[in-house]
Parts: C-alpha cells; sequence; structure tokens
C-alpha cells in the first residue's frame, strides 16, 4: 500500500492512507522483465500427490521441481535412516510484482506413515503484495527419545496457504532433500544458552564498497565475505548473496537502502524494504521489513545466531536454524509499489562482518562438508570475489583446461627435445657429412610433409 505523508502545513486530508486499487489477482505494480528465480541445474521434476499413499520418492541429495496452486496440498516420500539428520526444504517462487496478501505462504511438514508429526514449518510473506521467493524447511533431529527416530519412509507435504483476492496462479515449487551425518556419539540434546541478538548492527565495516549482483535465488546468489558491498534493486525485484560461516561464528550485517528520484516526495511504503536471513539448509532464520521514501534512506539490521550443533534442539527457529555450518544467504527486497513513485531503481549497501573465530567441527560419522555443512578454502575465495556457485565451476573448469594445456605443451616439448638429439646422434653416426640426408627425415609424428613432424636441418649442433 502506497501512502502520503502529513505536508508541513498540516493539511488532514494529506495524511489521509491512499490505496492502491487492483483488481484481484492482477499485479500491484508492472514487474517488467524481472528475473524469475533460477532453479538448480540438476533438478529433476516431481510430480507430488493428493495422497499420502503414493508420493513421489525424493532421495537424499536431489533437488526437484514442482508446481502447487492455491489452498493445494502435496505429498512426497523421503527414506530416513536412523543416525544421520534430513533436512528438506521447499522454496515457493510467484511472479514477481504478482499479487499476493499478508498471510499467504507454505507450511512444509514431515510425518511418520502411521500419522506422527516429526516436524512441522511455516511462512508467508509478512505483507500485502511482497511477492517473493519464500523458503521454509524441516528436519528430523536425533533425538534417543524422541518421536520419528526409526528408519524407514516417511511422507513429506507442502501446503499453500491462499486468499481468494490473489493471484490465483501456480506457484513453481524447488523441493531440496540435504542429509547431514550423524555424530559418533550424541552426548546431549540440550540447547545451548541463547543470549538476544543485537537489536543495531554494530561494529560494521566503513571500508569503501565493492559493487556485487546479487541472485534470483539460492542457487545463483553473489558470494559476499566482511566487508561493504553496493547493488541496485528494482521495485519488486529480490536479490540474494550467500556468506560462508563456520562453527562458532555470527553472522551480522546490516542492508542500507538509499535514496533515488521520486515522483511524489510524500508517498511512501510501510513495507517498502526487506531483508530476509537463511540457512545452509535453506531454513528461514528470520527477516525484517521497513517503510521506505524516496528522498530519505532506510536501515535494516539482520544477525543469525552463532554457529553451535546443540541450537537444533531449540525451541525457535533463528536458533535452530543456526545449528550448521556453511553458506548462509541473504536476500533483500524492494516492494512493487515502491515502483508507484520512485523513478529507478533503489540503491542498496551491505555491510557485513562475522563475529567469532572459527571453531573445529563436531565430530561426524561422516563428511559434512561433503554434504553441504561446512566451509572450506575455495568457500571463501568465492566470497572474496562475489562468485555465484556456477562462475566459481567455470573458474574451476578453466584452470583444469590450463593445466591441461601446460601439461601437453610441456609432453611436447620434451619429446621434440628427445626425437631431435636422436636424430642428431644417427646423423653422426652415419658420417655427418654435409648434405647427407638425415634417418627418418619427413616422417615426424605428423607423418610426411610440414609441421612440427619434419627434421631439423643438418648443421643444427
Amino acid at each position: 500500500m502506497v501512502m502520503r505523508r502529513t505536508t508541513r502545513g498540516g493539511v488532514a486530508a494529506a495524511a489521509a492512507l491512499c490505496a492502491v486499487a487492483a483488481l484481484p489477482g492482477t499485479a500491484t505494480a508492472d514487474p517488467g522483465d524481472l528475473p524469475a528465480y533460477r532453479t538448480a541445474d540438476d533438478t529433476e521434476p516431481r510430480k507430488g500427490t493428493a495422497s499420502s499413499a503414493d508420493g513421489p520418492r525424493l532421495a537424499k541429495g536431489g533437488t526437484y521441481s514442482d508446481e502447487i496452486g492455491p489452498s493445494e496440498k502435496k505429498y512426497y516420500s523421503v527414506e530416513l535412516d536412523a543416525k544421520s539428520t534430513p533436512w528438506l526444504s521447499a522454496v515457493a517462487q510467484p511472479k514477481p510484482g504478482s499479487k499476493v496478501a499478508f498471510a499467504e505462504g507454505l507450511t512444509l511438514t514431515l510425518e511418520a506413515t502411521d500419522g506422527t508429526e516429526c516436524a512441522s514449518n511455516d511462512v508467508d510473506f509478512g505483507a500485502d503484495g511482497a511477492a517473493r521467493p519464500l523458503a521454509v524447511n524441516v528436519a528430523r533431529v536425533t533425538e534417543p527419545d524422541g518421536d520419528c527416530q526409526e528408519p524407514g519412509v516417511y511422507n513429506l507435504s507442502v501446503e499453500r496457504a491462499a486468499e481468494s483476492t490473489s493471484d490465483p496462479s501456480k506457484w513453481p515449487l524447488e523441493l531440496r532433500f540435504m542429509q547431514e551425518p550423524g555424530l559418533k556419539n550424541v552426548t546431549s540434546t540440550s540447547p545451548p544458552e541463547e543470549g538476544d541478538l543485537p537489536t543495531g548492527a554494530p561494529d560494521l565495516p566503513t571500508g569503501e564498497a565493492r559493487d556485487i549482483k546479487g541472485g534470483t535465488g539460492f542457487n545463483d546468489a553473489a558470494g559476499m565475505d566482511a566487508g561493504v558491498w553496493k547493488d541496485r534493486l528494482r521495485p519488486g525485484e529480490t536479490r540474494w548473496y550467500r556468506v560462508p560461516v563456520d562453527w562458532g561464528q555470527q553472522l551480522v550485517m546490516s542492508a542500507e537502502f538509499g535514496t533515488t528520484q521520486t515522483t511524489d516526495d510524500t508517498a511512501y511504503a510501510g513495507d517498502g524494504v526487506r531483508v530476509d536471513l537463511y540457512s545452509p539448509a535453506r531454513g528461514h532464520i528470520g527477516g525484517e521489513g521497513a517503510m521506505y521514501s524516496a528522498d530519505e534512506p532506510e536501515q535494516v539490521p539482520a544477525a543469525a545466531h552463532p554457529v553451535t550443533y546443540l541450537s537444533r534442539y531449540s525451541y525457535g527457529d533463528a536458533a535452530a536454524n543456526a545449528s550448521v555450518a556453511g553458506w548462509y544467504y541473504v536476500s533483500v527486497h524492494a516492494h512493487a509499489e515502491v515502483g508507484k513513485f520512485a523513478k529507478g531503481a533503489v540503491p542498496v549497501t551491505l555491510r557485513t562482518t562475522l563475529k567469532g573465530k572459527p571453531k573445529a567441527a563436531p565430530a561426524y560419522d561422516g563428511d559434512a562438508t561433503e554434504a553441504g555443512f561446512g566451509v572450506t578454502g575455495d568457500d571463501k575465495e568465492q566470497a572474496e570475489k562475489g562468485q555465484t556457485a556456477a562462475q566459481a565451476d567455470e573458474g574451476d573448469n578453466l584452470k583444469l583446461v590450463a593445466y591441461a594445456g601446460i601439461g601437453a605443451g610441456t609432453v611436447l616439448i620434451a619429446g621434440l627435445a628427445v626425437w631431435t638429439l636422436t636424430a642428431r646422434r644417427r646423423a653422426a653416426a652415419a658420417g655427418g657429412a654435409p648434405g647427407a640426408p638425415v634417418p627418418g627425415a619427413g616422417t615426424g609424428p605428423q607423418g610426411p610433409g610440414g609441421g612440427w613432424g619434419q627434421q631439423p636441418p643438418q648443421g643444427w649442433g
């Protein structure tokens, strides 16, 4: 909803809220050519069913695509062991700029085949018209006396809450099944004492900002390390970034939304800008929105709990989702209504820091980093360079090609040297008379003719 501030003269009429009229199912602002959420390259299609009796199987380590309509509920199935911790997530992808309501969103539930609920979580937009990717996850944590600890098949359901006045289009879904190795020994299931998170953003970097271009979602989020970064958001757009956070570290940051030209210096959007944090398992840690008017800057602080394994036993999602190391995700969003009065893109400055020194990982009975729950030297390098996962893979491929080329060139040069030396020795053995033919001339590795397969002229050496 676009609103207008009172004038300095205090005219009462100017203080009235001005709702933007929109027909049911239409966009609240023209999304233009805003990019859609980019799904993972290895995504496989899966069609969820209306009954739990025949939900298609999701395999560990897999990423899957589907779609879900208003008020629809879909079932899938997963096979779990007794020791690992499965992290299951769903990402809804409404069209940027489409009409959505405050309480619309997703509910994700994991349950046993006898109906026992293992875990359930939900997420909503939190503001009318704030169409953006929504992510929610559930986990079956290891508890010796807890429910759902037995190995076997479990049901996973995704349900979409909807309003009759919203866009009735189906939302694309991305489902992911990550499996964290179990510990060699479970010695405690008591959560640590967590202090209150800071309400501000203390001790943030103040250096010169580097340019960065955020992605459309989890799969193409741009790497970001501690420092100052700057980007631009069009109204209705959401951009994504990722930060490697190790065990014992805490992500603390702020997003500063700058001014831009405006057609109405009294207009503002009550939920004009927003910041959200997500875990490596795509769990929603927290988010905050703020009013935005194009002629005044706005700052939104954000912080995650320190990464601690035992936090998964906490009751609150903010702490429980900060229980694994790896890539943490930041999304920033500009409400589509901002386009009603802002003439250009909204500049955003991201100040990011990591509090605390990295600690040793828990004693896993398996490779947690390979499963996506850890930080490597390559991860830190990608963050420092502002790279997406695809850009990092492309760089690795180019290095392989370069190394292969250097290796092949080295072998080639060595082969030529040996071949030349052998030819000279043969020529010397034959008497080395001027004009005498060199044995094997014209029949080098490329065969008769020219190229580097020909013998060098007599007189070399």
